[in-house]
């Protein structure tokens, strides 16, 4: 069967009439291939697209941690503000675009890697597409230098206390202090193993080490820096996939707030932007989880030369902030998780705050939320795309929303 590639679906996957689903193809491409159910596959391009490259990693066409190494980076700035675009027009939205702004390859500095124990040693890497299938990626495109060499003693760790008849997990993050591990689905914790993985912690310079979610080996402090702050985060904590595309979401919340005497930061995690904004604002931040503001609060105690930052731990999706509660600050920010923030939205929309800066890692949340602000008075000024995930199709962020005094 021969068909043309009519547009890319959010999964990556080109769509021809049909609707027939295509892996790896872009549009305006011709390709064959044979039907299985609503899908083609054993596919051949007849006729490439003029955005088609070759994908610059080598375990481009087995490993499933990219879907779009095929595609010049150009088509792929483009259909990723389109998909920004569709989502705002699906609530009867517009808005003015500043230009993308994509991380560097080689720059994710945290990651979530699949491993098993083998007959050898310890395989390491992501699923491939669709698939159960482990594929190692010595080689990946996407990791921070610093990860890939910590490839060895993560296979050691896997080695060590792994199985052959299930796959761990490992969350790696760089930071000041060595790459911070935490593991799960690892065999469960004697003495004799705990002290076999703190040595091979030693060893190989990891931070930390957390295994099925009780940290065992603390070799150095796993900081990170927000504007002027050192802080030290739980283990498994949220934090931004590259330092460029933080920095390019604080410069897009910066200008969007412009001068402001006191902010809000709602789902403020460990300070990523409560923390640089205070050397300018006071600050309060609010976040659901305990241990995550505990460490915000803790790194701005210990920071010369900020205004005041104080903090509240508080489930912003049960409990919002109401209107009477955010008439004291000239400015809020907002990055909450993929489900967006329905009640705090709600909450800001029934508020007097005259500027928001709103974060967002969900196109179609956000364009919902943006319609219940725009509905209560709210201008949607522009939007900042910011494409951390390179070669993926996640697709996240920035916006500023102002009311009329």
């Amino acid at each position: 069967m021969i068909l043309t590639i009519d547009r890319l679906g959010h999964h990556g996957d080109g769509i021809a009439e049909g609707p027939v689903f295509v892996q790896g193809v872009l549009p305006g491409e011709v390709v064959e291939g044979t039907f299985d159910g609503d899908r083609l596959t054993d596919v051949r391009i007849l006729t490439p697209s003029p955005n088609r490259v070759k994908p610059p990693c080598r375990h481009a066409r087995t490993c499933g941690g990219c879907q779009l190494q095929h595609a010049a980076d150009s088509f792929v700035a483009s259909w990723k503000q389109q998909v920004v675009e569709t989502a705002l027009s699906a609530q009867g939205l517009t808005a003015a675009f500043h230009p993308i702004v994509t991380s560097p390859a080689k720059t994710r500095r945290r990651a979530t890697l699949s491993a098993r124990r083998t007959k050898s040693g310890a395989l390491l890497g992501f699923h491939a597409r669709g698939s159960d299938t482990l594929v190692a990626v010595p080689d990946c495109q996407l990791l921070d230098p610093q990860l890939l060499a910590a490839f060895p003693g993560l296979e050691a760790l896997v080695t060590l206390g792994g199985s052959r008849s299930a796959e761990l997990s490992l969350q790696i993050t760089t930071t000041r202090g060595g790459v911070d591990v935490v593991v799960t689905g690892g065999k469960p914790l004697d003495s004799a193993l705990q002290l076999e993985l703190a040595r091979a912690v030693e060893a190989h310079g990891f931070s930390r080490l957390t295994w099925n979610g009780e940290t065992i080996a603390l070799r150095d402090r796993p900081a990170q820096t927000f504007g002027t702050a050192t802080v030290v985060p739980p283990a498994g904590a949220f934090l931004q996939a590259t330092a460029e595309g933080e920095a390019a979401l604080l410069s897009a919340v910066r200008t969007a707030l412009g001068p402001q005497k006191r902010i809000v930061d709602l789902f403020s995690g460990v300070g990523t932007f409560a923390l640089p904004l205070a050397a300018e604002a006071e600050v309060h931040a609010v976040e659901g989880d305990k241990a995550m503001i505990a460490a915000l609060e803790l790194g701005a105690r210990h920071t010369q030369n900020l205004r005041r930052v104080t903090t509240e731990a508080r489930d912003l999706f049960r409990r919002p902030l109401e209107p009477d509660e955010l008439k004291p600050f000239t400015a809020a920010v907002i990055d909450p998780p993929r489900a967006g923030a329905e009640a705090q939205i709600a909450a800001l929309a029934r508020s007097s705050i005259p500027v928001i800066a709103a974060v967002s890692c969900n196109p179609v949340t956000f364009a919902r939320d943006a319609k219940t602000l725009i509905a209560a008075g709210y201008h949607l000024d522009w939007v900042q795309v910011v494409d951390q995930f390179r070669w993926s199709t996640h697709v996240e962020l920035a916006a500023r929303f102002s009311r009329s005094a």
